[in-house]
């Protein structure tokens, strides 16, 4: 019987400390975002961040890790996302003047409003990749990112 109960509770002893572990909680981090400078505040900015080497570039906007959208105010436009684990991140946004959701382009150069984090100009020699867009986040950040008209 001593031998069942000792059998009994080192198994409860070790169920419960698998269990703590694996449910421990990862520590996570907000991260704001602003973009200044837009030449209007007509329609919104679409933020899309992204998590994943090989994301960018994502001109239809398919490959995101978490997506959304605010209103512009004073031609300035600031979000928050909360809740990211520790990791590298890459922003790319829109400033989707007739909020259709994608880049509207007149030829091949979009008509609105686009930017990357750590991108001050877009073009055939500086083409929008995630290795270069991408930032170390370890703690709760901001960042400002540039729009680029063309």
């Amino acid at each position: 019987m001593k031998h069942l109960i000792k059998n009994s509770i080192l198994l409860t002893t070790i169920f419960l400390f698998l269990s703590f572990n694996r449910h421990k909680d990862k520590e996570t981090f907000s991260l704001t975002i602003e973009v200044k400078g837009l030449r209007n505040s007509k329609g919104v900015v679409q933020f899309s961040l992204y998590n994943k080497d090989g994301s960018i570039p994502d001109e239809h906007f398919k490959k995101y890790y978490k997506k959304d959208i605010t209103e512009i105010s004073n031609n300035i436009a600031t979000i928050t996302f909360y809740n990211l684990e520790e990791g590298k991140y890459a922003v790319n946004i829109l400033h989707d003047e007739n909020k259709n959701g994608k880049i509207d382009k007149s030829f091949i150069l979009p008509k609105e409003g686009v930017g990357l984090s750590n991108y001050s100009s877009i073009g055939l020699t500086n083409r929008p990749k995630f290795s270069k867009a991408s930032f170390d986040l370890d703690s709760d950040t901001d960042i400002n990112i540039n729009i680029i008209y063309m």
